[in-house]
């Protein structure tokens, strides 16, 4: 909480830190950014995994197994991307089961990266990705603050007793 007692912290968020709050000129200039910078990882992240396919191409090692690699990089790209719109929009508190699993489904994020980054690339164009989450918690630690400041006021010692 800050000093003043009147407002809480707000909670930094990736490539944004706290100028979600005031939404000044630096905040407009990353909300334009961040898109553009996950659109290029898209295509960075696109670009490798077409080279891992032409390695397996000219491996020559058959249709089935181009056709299996192909599966298995579609469904990576698309389960990362609903665990990374899930995030944003709900938070990690609301991811459970598979979603929740960092480690053990690691490579399948790793491969996946694509569809995370798109998934990215979606959210910030509607707002900062996150932002939604932290402005709810600031909002709902501000009010919290504030019933309590205002059950504080006046001087008790002066008060009528019934």
């Amino acid at each position: 909480m800050s000093d003043d007692r009147t407002t809480p912290t707000p909670e930094p968020i990736r490539f944004f830190g706290t100028s979600w709050v005031e939404r000044g000129g630096d905040y407009w200039l990353r909300r334009v950014l961040v898109p553009v910078g996950a659109l290029v990882t898209v295509a960075v992240g696109a670009l490798v995994l077409r080279f891992a396919v032409s390695g397996v191409e000219i491996s020559k090692a058959g249709g089935f197994v181009n056709g299996l690699l192909l599966a298995a990089i579609a469904i990576c790209t698309c389960l990362a991307g609903l665990r990374t719109w899930k995030l944003l929009t709900d938070g990690r508190d609301a991811l459970t089961g598979w979603m929740a699993e960092d480690k053990s489904l690691g490579a399948v994020w790793l491969i996946g990266c694509v569809g995370a980054a798109f998934a990215y690339f979606l959210r910030s164009l509607v707002e900062a990705p996150g932002e939604a989450l932290a402005r709810a918690r600031y909002e709902r630690l501000a009010a919290q603050r504030a019933r309590r400041r205002s059950g504080r006021s006046g001087r008790p010692d002066k008060r009528r007793k019934r």
